[in-house]
């Protein structure tokens, strides 16, 4: 069977992507989803074992046209159906829903699914009949439209009661253009904005959780949105927006998050953040940080938005004077070295604090008194993470006069990666492994030895009988 060509949208479509809970099997929804974004869509991926709730939310609050699940946990009816009754519930019963699960979805419970109202579950016939781009142009076909207009006069007044789809689909009529739609937020006092930036690969969502995380804790009557950004295909127009994977305190009332594609090439942000931070303040969130794509040493354009301003990188740059191509540390307030667990961690850290001090002519100051520190974004209650949300949030209240107090603990620590085996036993249970392994070798051989030993002896046994009995 000959593949279709790729079906072009005509609408800027968005589409969330996720395997189901308790569902390790990722190995399809990669393939889909790689094959959604190369038609030119948008994929916000969640990855796998995500709940309804998960993926319900993050369509929610994405403003998306279409969810695609994966499903081969046996679970699937009652999954599919509580999606289906979320949706509505939260007032977005337009959002489509796709999914397959191969062999383990049975005709007639997709005839029930489909019965019950929702879009889509392809089948293994559907595979072989359409192929895959087939089956991703039917989903893509039937998502190609833009989002309803949900609360008509009333957006205003539900954006600012934090109503997360209405906070969405603002945003989306900033995206669309619509500006009159959102002529509302004009005159919202703007919110404290830390912008975040680096390279690709630096960190820079997990980082981001972190923070989230630690501000949940630190201010427990406040809230938060996060604004990230992910670089569009040039090719093909599609896009991954994949940092709601390392985002995982997101899952929370008091937090709002919405992923943006640049939509062009080699820029590192949106051209329509700037409405998304009128709407979120008019909201009236208490924080907005805002994550711009990786593209590279020219990430600047952060500085232009934001209050305050982080750039995070590693400690693998290459050669010390590569720091000075960086423009981003003439800029940033703040510098993360992330992954500090990396060889030569430290003596990046030196280079770094250095060419900050030079670049701002500090030199009437120490070098360890430069804002850059090294943190471990994947281990939990880094120390270095802890002090860079200290610093931060210190920062944020200096530079807006704000008067919030925090009073998250910090400590003279250096970030080191804490092991749960040590390094110098990593292969500890290997090592028995292999042990075992010489062992049961080592008594097969002294089995086979010994075994030879006693036919030997039968044998000479059996001569020395025969020998006797034949004497005269």
């Amino acid at each position: 069977m000959q593949s279709p060509k790729p079906y072009q949208p005509s609408h800027k479509i968005r589409v969330v992507t996720a395997a189901s809970l308790f569902d390790g099997h990722d190995a399809a929804i990669n393939v889909m989803r790689r094959i959604i974004q190369a038609t030119g869509c948008e994929v916000i991926h969640l990855g796998h074992n995500r709940s309804v709730a998960d993926v319900v939310n993050c369509a929610v609050q994405e403003d998306a046209q279409a969810i695609a699940m994966t499903s081969y946990q046996g679970g699937h009816v009652e999954y599919f159906k509580y999606m289906h009754d979320l949706l509505q519930n939260a007032g977005a019963g337009h959002i489509k829903i796709f999914g397959g699960g191969g062999g383990t979805i049975l005709p007639t419970e997709i005839e029930e699914l489909h019965e019950y109202g929702i879009s889509r579950i392809y089948s293994p016939d559907d595979g072989r009949a359409m192929g895959l781009q087939g089956m991703i142009n039917d989903l893509i076909q039937h998502s190609d439209s833009d989002t309803p207009d949900v609360f008509g006069s009333s957006l205003a007044e539900r954006v600012a009661q934090k109503d997360h789809l209405a906070i969405a689909q603002a945003i989306t009529f900033a995206e669309r253009g619509e500006h009159d739609r959102i002529a509302f937020a004009d005159s919202a006092k703007r919110s404290p904005v830390l912008g975040i930036t680096g390279t690709g690969g630096a960190g820079k969502s997990s980082l981001t959780d972190e923070l989230v995380r630690r501000f949940l804790v630190d201010q427990p009557n406040k809230t938060i949105a996060v604004v990230s950004v992910d670089p569009s295909k040039r090719k093909t127009g599609g896009a991954l927006l994949g940092d709601r994977i390392r985002m995982n305190a997101v899952s929370n009332h008091r937090v709002y998050m919405r992923s943006f594609a640049t939509r062009e090439a080699n820029v590192a942000v949106n051209p329509h953040v700037r409405d998304a931070i009128r709407i979120l303040s008019y909201a009236g969130y208490d924080l907005i940080i805002v994550e711009t794509a990786g593209i590279g040493q020219s990430d600047s354009q952060i500085a232009d938005i934001a209050d305050a301003s982080m750039y995070v990188m590693t400690p693998e740059y290459g050669a010390a004077s590569q720091l000075e191509k960086i423009d981003m540390i003439d800029y940033a307030d703040i510098i993360a070295l992330n992954k500090f667990d990396k060889r030569g961690a430290l003596d990046a850290l030196r280079d770094v604090r250095k060419q900050y001090q030079r670049s701002r002519q500090l030199f009437d100051k120490k070098p360890d008194d430069m804002p850059v520190y090294g943190t471990i974004a994947s281990q939990f209650n880094d120390p270095g993470a802890n002090t860079l949300y200290r610093a931060a949030i210190d920062l944020i209240v200096h530079r807006c006069g704000l008067d919030w107090t925090s009073n998250y603990h910090v400590t003279d620590e250096m970030s080191e990666k804490i092991y749960v085996i040590p390094p110098d036993r990593t292969r500890y249970l290997a090592e028995i492994v292999d042990e075992n392994k010489r062992y049961d070798a080592f008594v097969d051989k002294q089995s086979r030895i010994a075994r030879q030993v006693w036919q030997v002896k039968g044998a000479i046994n059996t001569l020395q009988e025969s020998l006797s009995r034949s004497e005269p």
